[in-house]
């Protein structure tokens, strides 16, 4: 199975706010483009980042690597969206779940109303 390039789209919006949408693999490889990305948009004021993951095929220890260095460089959480469930795993073992914003998906909303 070959590594899936990774693609980052920017969608600005105001009052510092922006997103970005990642397709493709967040690997050893590609995590420096995120951290780039994200200091670009830091650098131009841009504080409230939301990162969508929905198109992220895999994510290593580098990726996870890349979304603490993210985090650090800002002043307001860095938020995760579209977090696959294999992923959720990785961050809660890590401790990243905590330090990152998580978006809540379908099945957590389900289990805080079970609950």
């Amino acid at each position: 199975m070959s590594a899936q390039l990774l693609v980052i789209e920017v969608d600005r919006h105001d009052a510092g706010r922006a997103e970005l949408r990642l397709s493709g693999d967040l690997d050893f490889d590609s995590a420096p483009e995120l951290i780039e990305a994200v200091a670009l948009l830091r650098r131009d004021g841009y504080q409230q980042l939301t990162i969508d993951l929905t198109g992220v095929g895999l994510c290593d220890s580098s990726g996870l690597s890349a979304f603490v260095v993210a985090h650090r460089g800002g002043s307001a959480p860095l938020r995760l969206t579209g977090v696959n469930p294999t992923l959720r795993q990785l961050l809660d073992r890590t401790g990243l779940a905590d330090l990152l914003e998580l978006a809540l998906t379908a099945a957590d909303n389900d289990a805080q109303a079970a609950g």
